[in-house]
Order: structure tokens, then sequence, then C-alpha cells
């Protein structure tokens, strides 16, 4: 699954300043709302609030997914953010994590929301493709960098 199907520049911020995992949740839930209107900040900070819950979304090597399923939510809808210092999300590795990729999907479109998911962990597990993100000096060219790449 290509990223562009999902993930825009406008949904796209390099060097955020959150300093806590439930603030850039709060924060994240707002940039996308901003972007798709049908979407309520508070009604996705909730959802990923409470799949937080059930587990952290950091993947390890200072990256975390975090994704969750709402109602009025008609596709898929990415958010990547680049943080300018490294939040402490209870990752697998116990680092923190500067890189977020964030998965807001139709509450019925599973197979869709994991294939996506899919796609971003395999990206995100890759060394280059994380160093592409974090070289990256502003939102054009972290999504320049994100959808640019091959592996």
């Amino acid at each position: 699954m290509l990223l562009e199907h999902f993930l825009t520049r406008e949904r796209t911020y390099c060097g955020a300043a959150s300093t806590s995992k439930k603030r850039l949740l709060e924060d994240l839930s707002q940039f996308i709302s901003e972007d798709v209107p049908a979407l309520n900040a508070q009604e996705i900070y909730t959802h990923l609030l409470n799949r937080e819950r059930l587990g952290s979304t950091g993947i390890g090597f200072g990256v975390a997914i975090p994704h969750c399923r709402v109602s009025n939510c008609s596709s898929i809808v990415g958010a990547l953010i680049t943080l300018n210092e490294p939040v402490n999300f209870e990752s697998v590795d116990d680092q923190p994590v500067d890189i977020l990729f964030a998965l807001v999907a139709p509450e019925e479109g599973h197979d869709e929301h994991l294939k996506a998911l899919s796609s971003i962990a395999e990206r995100l597990n890759n060394p280059e493709f994380r160093e592409r993100l974090r070289s990256a000096s502003d939102a054009d060219q972290l999504f320049r960098n994100a959808i640019d790449y091959i592996p």
C-alpha cells in the first residue's frame, strides 16, 4: 500500500514540540481534525488514548504508530510528525519517540487498516527510512522523503 494513498503534505509536520505522550496525542488529534473537518479531534484523541491503554504503539527505534478507528471516517487518514525532542512513549524498547506515523481508519475498515499499518511498520523498521525522516528540515522535505522512499 502506497503512503500517498493516506498521507498528504497537509498532514505532515516537522519539528513538533510536544512534551508528553498525552499532549502529543492531543496535538496529533487536533492536527488531523484541522485538515479533515469531518473528524472530531476529541473523538480521535479518546480512541487513540484507549488504544494506547491496550499497549503502547511505540514499536522501537524512536518510532510510534498510534492508530484507531472512528466514526465519520470514510477512508484511512495518515499523519506523519517528527519531534524536536523525543518523548517517552512507553515503547517496547524503552526508547523515547521522535517519529510518529498516525492512522485514523473507518470503524468498519478492519482489513484496510491492517494493510496500512503493515505497510507503515515495514517502512519504519528500515533504518535508512527512519534516517530519511529524521534528516528532513521542514514538512515539505519530510513528506517527499516519506513518499519517495523505495526500499
